[in-house]
């Protein structure tokens, strides 16, 4: 199986915004991560962990604790190497980005659980 078909929506904010208004989007949108794009450019990741060790500190920037370098994985890859780079760089998120390398979704070690069943590790 590949990792598009699993993959969820993503949702990007704007790396100005501060951690308070990136913390009332995670809790709405009920997710645990954003990603941060500027011109189509993904620039880092916040999770609710990165607000969590900033909870003194929400008026900072999402630019000013954000994950830089972002592990990516593209659509067609198969699931197995999502959960292999997971394992690898220990994360729990990864962007699922097309062939040019435009976002199109995430996907989570919560997803890779869900379909254990179909890895062939």
């Amino acid at each position: 199986m590949i990792v598009g078909e699993i993959s969820n929506k993503v949702f990007v904010i704007d790396p100005d915004i501060t951690l308070k208004k990136a913390a009332k989007i995670m809790s709405k949108k009920e997710i645990g991560s954003l990603v941060i794009l500027k011109s189509g450019e993904i620039l880092g990741i916040v999770t609710e962990r990165d607000i969590i060790k900033n909870i003194n500190s929400l008026k900072k920037k999402v630019s000013s604790i954000m994950a830089k370098e972002v592990i990516t994985i593209k659509n067609t890859s198969e699931i197995e190497e999502a959960s292999s780079l997971m394992h690898v760089y220990h994360i729990k998120r990864l962007p699922v980005v097309t062939e040019i390398g435009k976002l199109i979704g995430i996907v989570t070690l919560t997803d890779l659980i869900a379909n254990s069943d179909l890895l062939n590790l």
